[in-house]
């Protein structure tokens, strides 16, 4: 075993404390990580979840605003062999939805171990495992562990961290400034002219939460967006669009997508919303750019409540200038400008990731790599596309798993730093 991990940093590896995983190292507790893991329990495959935060699905405890609800019918929106309860209204809220997955954790025994951040993870060719440092603080203390494993399933997500653009003057502002993730409700900007910078789903949610506190809300379009209405009479527009595709080809079912958002919504242009060439559906696909599900924020754009302006040429002192010349007078400023994956950051290979940190290969081959490296929740397709990896990786690793296992079973001498734990 000694020689099996001869490598350039030997020293570092016997300055950690090296923990054997037996089966896959999981790295993320989200949803797609709690996915992964539930269905790999059904397999009969140990595992081990890591999580940097000291929560699992630390995104929806700690970085979303209180008036969320999934933007999709629930039936889409639950994880692999255990649905949302019964009485669980169709869009359930942000707090139903944590509960439901504590309960899925609890249910399936999934224990991830918090406060654990992923330095590197690679994979070592002269042993054939990955080897995943994590560093964990508590207090004073810092403790640094090696994990060593067969197979290591990225479940981080897309949304990892948030996207902070570099805008001229910003620092010189003034007030305050926050992304969309540190927003909570518009309470206490009640009375003030906000800034909203993004006109995403996030964006266009804060601004209408904004003008419910008798906020005067100002939301920044730069460039086109499709605004669908959430349902279509009485019927999920989401739900709609997966019927149509199961019988008529993408370039109809977004044709008929947009009439019938022009029927319920009119014509969104005049509004400062001008629509993408690309339709919806295919614009997600391609560019992974998700329509804007409204849920009122339109008719307040109407009433003139939220304020679409354009893009942003500089800040100054309480103020911002726009493109086209106009001068706002604003107090603060929400950056709803997105999220991004970290996996660059920390995981060293560059086969089956991309340099934006979502794997090459397009759903639905996006999955798995090679050398027992897997992803999952980088579908662009949501939870349903989360959970759909999450089957495949369990069922793959399970496959191997069941046919070593009949197999008679090998003494494995590990180092005496090395202790087996999973």
């Amino acid at each position: 075993m000694e020689n099996m991990f001869r490598l350039a940093d030997h020293e570092d590896f016997f300055s950690r404390r090296c923990i054997w995983v037996n089966g896959p190292v999981i790295v993320g507790a989200g949803p797609s990580g709690l996915a992964t893991a539930a269905c790999l329990r059904d397999q009969g495959v140990p595992f081990a979840v890591l999580e940097k935060e000291d929560c699992i699905a630390s995104l929806w405890q700690k970085r979303t605003y209180d008036r969320l609800k999934l933007h999709l019918p629930k039936q889409f929106c639950q994880l692999p062999k255990l649905p949302f309860p019964e009485d669980f209204p169709e869009y359930p809220t942000k707090k139903q939805f944590i509960e439901y997955l504590e309960s899925y954790a609890k249910h399936f025994e999934i224990n991830p171990k918090f406060n654990e951040y992923v330095q590197s993870a690679r994979y070592d060719e002269t042993s054939g495992l990955w080897r995943v440092k994590t560093v964990s603080t508590s207090g004073s203390n810092r403790t640094e562990v090696e994990y060593i494993c067969r197979w290591l399933v990225v479940a981080t997500g897309e949304n990892a961290e948030c996207v902070m653009p570099e805008i001229e003057g910003l620092a010189e502002f003034g007030g305050e400034v926050m992304h969309a993730c540190q927003y909570k409700s518009g309470e206490k900007f009640s009375g003030k002219n906000v800034l909203v910078v993004g006109c995403g789903n996030s964006g266009m949610e804060v601004s209408l939460d904004l003008c419910n506190y008798n906020a005067s809300p100002s939301m920044v379009v730069r460039s086109s967006v499709h605004v669908l209405p959430r349902e279509i009479m009485g019927k999920s527009t989401f739900e709609l669009a997966v019927l149509l595709m199961s019988w008529l080809p993408l370039w109809l079912v977004d044709k008929l997508m947009l009439i019938m958002a022009w029927l319920v919504l009119g014509n969104t242009d005049k509004y400062g919303l001008k629509r993408p060439s690309m339709g919806p559906l295919t614009l997600k696909n391609t560019m992974g750019k998700t329509p804007v599900l409204d849920i009122g924020a339109l008719e307040k754009i109407r009433s003139g409540d939220i304020n679409v302006v354009p893009g942003i040429k500089r800040f100054s002192r309480g103020q911002v200038e726009l493109v086209n010349g106009e001068i706002l007078d604003i107090d603060s400023v929400i950056l709803a400008t997105g999220y991004r994956s970290n996996v660059p950051y920390w995981l060293q290979e560059g086969e089956f990731f991309s340099k934006n940190g979502f794997p090459k290969a397009p759903f639905p081959n996006g999955w798995k790599g090679n050398a027992g490296l897997y992803a999952v929740g980088f579908t662009r397709k949501g939870l349903s596309g989360a959970s759909s990896d999450a089957i495949r990786i369990a069922q793959d690793i399970g496959k191997v798993w069941k046919e070593e296992t009949k197999q008679t079973k090998r003494a494995t001498a590990c180092h005496r730093r090395c202790i087996s734990q999973f």
